[in-house]
């Protein structure tokens, strides 16, 4: 999944700024980078920055325009201030993130960062589906281009393993039906304890139901609550 999800530097002026990037993007196990246009290709500068990355910068690909960059994506978000006079749909870098890895099981995917001291050109987000901004400090909110990678690069790893981990379990529930014969089971049992007396019963197989209503239990919990009360009416006929 991470391996479809491009970080695309438009233009980037210093090679250095480049090998740290790739650095951000290999800690949190992002590989695809994409270079538009850069000032000028990566060098033992960007080498000594990436501290181990070179592989990143090694498969780098170079492309002349963002068009090349993204044409066989579908989707695409650009890293950009917020604007008052060209709206566009925005994300926070959590939202982005989970939109990424989202859509990435479909096609490949891109979040692109612009220009260390001017950005993206207008022409540039109008390409992306979704412009994206990191509510940093307003009296500061100057960032380094491999601080910003690295950032979107946790959120998308976060996003990732949230996404991992809820599809390796996903919680199975019991049906009413089998709830229903849970409770007369129970009600079955509590009664052979003499914990529930039939003729006043009381209300409290209610306050039991609101439990575990309010619990929810899942099947395999359900299975093992079953099982607690089939020990226990064994070892009752057994006393008897």
């Amino acid at each position: 999944m991470l391996e479809n999800i491009r970080i695309i530097l438009v233009n980037t002026s210093h090679t250095g700024n480049i090998g740290a990037a790739a650095r951000a993007m290999k800690t949190m196990g992002l590989s695809q980078l994409y270079l538009v246009d850069p000032v000028n290709e990566p060098d033992g500068k960007a080498s000594a920055m990436s501290a181990g990355a070179s592989d990143i910068l090694a498969n780098a690909k170079t492309v002349q325009t963002l068009s090349e960059a993204i044409a066989d994506c579908g989707l695409v978000v650009g890293t950009s201030a917020r604007s008052r006079t060209h709206a566009w749909p925005m994300l926070d870098p959590s939202s982005c993130a989970e939109k990424l890895v989202q859509e990435v099981e479909k096609y490949p995917v891109a979040l692109v960062f612009g220009r260390e001291n001017s950005g993206l050109t207008n022409e540039e987000l109008q390409q992306c589906h979704f412009h994206v901004n990191i509510d940093a400090n307003p009296d500061y909110s100057s960032l380094n281009l491999a601080a910003a990678v690295q950032v979107f690069s946790y959120e998308i790893r976060k996003a990732w393993r949230n996404k991992t981990q809820h599809d390796e379990h996903v919680n199975e529930y019991p049906l009413v039906e089998d709830l229903e014969r849970f409770y007369e089971h129970l009600e079955s049992t509590l009664q052979k304890t003499s914990f529930i007396v039939p003729k006043h019963p009381g209300m409290v197989m209610t306050k039991l139901k609101r439990l575990y209503n309010r619990a929810r239990p899942e099947v395999a919990e359900l299975n093992i609550l079953r099982g607690i009360l089939s020990a226990v009416d064994k070892a009752i006929k057994k006393a008897e």
